[in-house]
């Protein structure tokens, strides 16, 4: 019984989380148990994804298989990209000056504001009559 050592990593933006699991292997990404181009069709966030293995020169070296759940699409890519680049770091320390000049390990920290009390939104207010 052979057991496969995974490095795992969080990743997050806006709403999605990520978990990142990384092996040895020959490139297979998963995502929720799908192939990433079947999950993501666009092909402008495919690209997105193979750029911390690109940026690392770790192409084709090692398995993805990634839980995602939460937001959008493109929030989904970002949080997948940020756990990637971290499991990367996890493996190899040197890969991180790499990662850090391309912002890959960078949490985006904007979120949706949240509803205020007396208000119609986060900072829309109901219309204001004078008379």
């Amino acid at each position: 019984m052979a057991t496969t050592i995974y490095t795992n990593a969080l990743g997050r933006r806006k709403a999605s989380v990520a978990r990142v699991y990384l092996k040895p292997g020959n490139g297979v990404m998963e995502i929720n148990g799908k192939d990433y181009k079947e999950y993501f069709t666009a092909t402008y966030l495919t690209g997105g994804i193979k750029k911390p293995f690109e940026v690392t020169n770790t192409t084709n070296q090692y398995d993805v298989k990634v839980n995602v759940k939460g937001g959008g699409v493109k929030g989904q890519v970002e949080a997948i990209v940020l756990g990637i680049s971290r499991a990367l770091v996890k493996i190899n320390e040197e890969n991180k000056p790499l990662l850090k000049a391309e912002s890959l390990l960078t949490r985006d920290p904007r979120m949706v504001e949240r509803k205020k009390f007396g208000k119609k939104k986060a900072r829309k207010s109901f219309q204001f009559s004078k008379r």
